[in-house]
């Protein structure tokens, strides 16, 4: 009889897969190979005898890191060592946003910061969002009773820059997780990747996160630019009072959001235009897969001097459907 489980490690062809607390190895059914389904860290599956029968729905999913049914993601930066950034931390917290995971903020290496001007801009930004915030040191010890009470009973991601001390403050939590963990480097101020794989950890009975590689290539051009406000609520609730519906808040005239520009955080308003122009690029891929053809077609018989006009139905039907190629190329991972 098929049982149910959730896969928490992926090596090679190998699923691992957990079931009432128990570990079992499987593979997949030449079936299931067949269907070239997306399968990840976080499935829940149903197998018998070491093979998978069926992946269940998912909850929800995102890529890069490859994982899905989780219940949160939890937000680390550094105080300092490295710097913290809030375009960075305001980039985690949009692509949070646009896949609906509820995210909460962490700060981490306090003890390394003598200036509370900046814990105090953290709370005077991001707690009017509504966002739970706490602040740890793994060093010391301190905060970690508040770092436990938002991980416990739930599965995490932790989702950070490397060298923030997402590792060490697990193993502050259980130092039996022995996460690896490596220092800053002095000439870069960056941290280097310690987590190799994407896997499911209990660091307690109640408490499970999912180690990841990071999150690579976090840019925001899959989108269209009028999309990109909907990312930052404390710009999405003036647009529906701009002149203009396709408005991007930037210079446009009537645009409700620059009315408003005081009750803006800057650093948020500058993350915003950062992300619009990455989305622009998506809009020109878009634009230029439209008429691709059409210039090609052109070229090629301008070469041999004749003259070749495709019709308005026929050029607007290239470029809906290439479009539409781009987009689910982009889209197939979410």
């Amino acid at each position: 009889m098929a049982q149910t489980g959730q896969i928490f490690k992926i090596h090679s062809d190998f699923y691992y897969v957990n079931h009432n607390n128990q570990t079992f190895e499987c593979k997949l059914r030449e079936v299931l190979k067949k269907q070239k389904l997306k399968i990840v860290v976080g499935d829940f599956v149903e197998f018998e005898n070491g093979a998978i029968e069926k992946v269940l729905p998912k909850k929800n999913y995102i890529p890069r890191p490859n994982v899905a049914n989780i219940d949160q993601i939890v937000i680390v930066s550094a105080v300092k060592e490295p710097e913290l950034s809030f375009e960075q931390l305001n980039r985690y917290i949009a692509f949070a946003k646009y896949y609906n995971i509820p995210t909460e903020l962490c700060f981490n290496k306090n003890d390394l910061s003598l200036d509370d001007s900046t814990i105090e801009k953290v709370f005077q930004i991001y707690e009017p969002l509504g966002f739970d915030i706490v602040f740890t040191s793994a060093k010391e010890k301190d905060g970690i009773e508040d770092f436990k009470e938002i991980l416990d009973g739930k599965i995490s991601v932790l989702c950070g820059s490397s060298g923030v001390g997402k590792s060490s403050l697990i193993n502050a939590i259980n130092p039996n997780c022995n996460l690896r963990t490596k220092s800053v480097s002095e000439k870069t101020e960056r941290g280097t990747h310690t987590t190799r794989h994407c896997e499911i950890i209990n660091i307690t009975d109640t408490m499970r996160i999912v180690d990841t590689p990071g999150f690579s290539n976090l840019k925001f051009d899959f989108l269209m630019p009028n999309e990109v406000d909907e990312l930052f609520d404390e710009i999405s609730k003036y647009k529906g009072y701009c002149k203009f519906s396709d408005c991007l808040h930037d210079k446009e005239t009537g645009c409700a959001v620059l009315e408003h520009i005081d009750n803006i955080d800057l650093s948020r308003y500058q993350s915003y235009l950062t992300f619009v122009n990455e989305a622009k690029e998506y809009k020109e891929r878009v634009k230029y897969s439209g008429t691709k053809h059409e210039r090609e077609t052109h070229f090629k018989h301008h070469n041999d001097k004749m003259a070749v006009k495709i019709s308005a139905q026929k050029r607007q039907s290239a470029r809906n459907t290439q479009k539409q190629s781009i987009h689910k190329e982009i889209h197939e991972d979410k």
